[in-house]
């Protein structure tokens, strides 16, 4: 990615300030991981990572100002010849005019910071990882039940809409209707999930019969989030097509998005079965298994016990 547009979409995330340099703003980002120079700005090179976002904190700021003036513009001036994609300076700090003139010369945008230099850190990271990020588009719905991230895809017509409607009407919140933008991150090492909506359709819903409705200003601002990483899938399916179905529970289904597996529950519709409340349902379900407690393998436990023992004889009434 560009420099420009990592400055762009950190918008609202990171504030950043250009300084100089910003008719280099064409350069790429090839990593990004966030780098101090501190070893650069001493003079030594060896395994500099040239391709990563320079930042410079308090540390970097009080050892050139302990240079000479010609000593701090020759090491500003070999960092620069480096060709790094940017520098950024935390907690406001300003550099001297001849650093800036030499970033304008070098076409090294230059930027400044009020954050401190960790929490700068973090979040330009955090923001470089959602911008080189694999992304897909999953036709499907997506609401927030009580905390747990609901994913609802079936055919079109079988009753997305309807069901995450009456979702929304029981308190919970909508992420996306029809189509979901997904983003995959990686969250210490695990990958996580996290959905929202299309730009365009984002806070709207389409029902059939009623046209597009704006889900905020009918129900309130607390029917709505931006953003949800999605902990289950539900398929909603035809009765006649459903075909085999675990009526106890074991049998965990798995739904791939993005080289991601994530538990999946098949429900069969039908005329008179109230599809919100299974949903509903399979979302408490599954916070249950998600702290250590599942349901079907209790009860299949139990049985188990109860045939190691043995029946005893119960004497049936007619």
């Amino acid at each position: 990615m560009k420099v420009r547009d990592v400055v762009k979409a950190s918008e609202g995330y990171v504030d950043l300030e250009p300084l100089a340099g910003m008719n280099g703003a064409g350069r790429h980002v090839r990593e990004i991981t966030v780098n101090r120079p501190g070893l650069a700005l001493a003079g030594h090179f060896p395994y500099f990572p040239n391709k990563r976002v320079q930042v410079i904190g308090n540390a970097e700021s009080t050892y050139l100002k302990s240079l000479s003036h010609s000593e701090r513009i020759d090491r500003m001036r070999a960092l620069f010849k480096r060709h790094i994609p940017c520098l950024i300076y935390s907690r406001n700090l300003r550099p001297d005019m001849e650093i800036l003139k030499l970033a304008d010369q070098a076409r090294t945008p230059v930027l400044r910071s009020s954050m401190i230099t960790k929490q700068l850190i973090n979040r330009l990271t955090l923001s470089l990882d959602r911008q080189v990020a694999p992304r897909a588009l999953v036709q499907a719905g997506m609401v927030d039940i009580q905390g747990c991230g609901v994913m609802i895809r079936g055919r079109s017509g079988i009753g997305k809409s309807e069901c995450m409607l009456a979702l929304i009407k029981r308190g919970h919140s909508l992420v996306s209707d029809d189509v979901t933008h997904v983003t995959l991150l990686q969250n210490g090492g695990h990958p996580e999930l996290l959905c929202t909506s299309v730009e365009l359709t984002r806070f709207h819903m389409e029902v059939r019969g009623l046209g597009i409705i704006n889900i905020p200003a009918v129900f309130g601002i607390s029917s709505i989030r931006v953003e949800k990483r999605v902990d289950l899938v539900v398929h909603l399916k035809d009765w006649a097509a459903s075909g085999e179905i675990d009526r106890v529970g074991l049998v965990s289904e798995r739904y791939n998005i993005l080289g991601v597996e994530v538990p999946e529950v098949s429900v069969p519709v039908a005329p008179g079965r109230e599809v919100s409340q299974l949903v509903e349902l399979a979302a408490l379900n599954q916070k249950l298994r998600s702290m250590g407690f599942h349901a079907a393998l209790e009860f299949d436990k139990r049985v188990k016990e109860v045939l190691k023992k043995g029946f005893r004889r119960v004497r049936t009434f007619r």
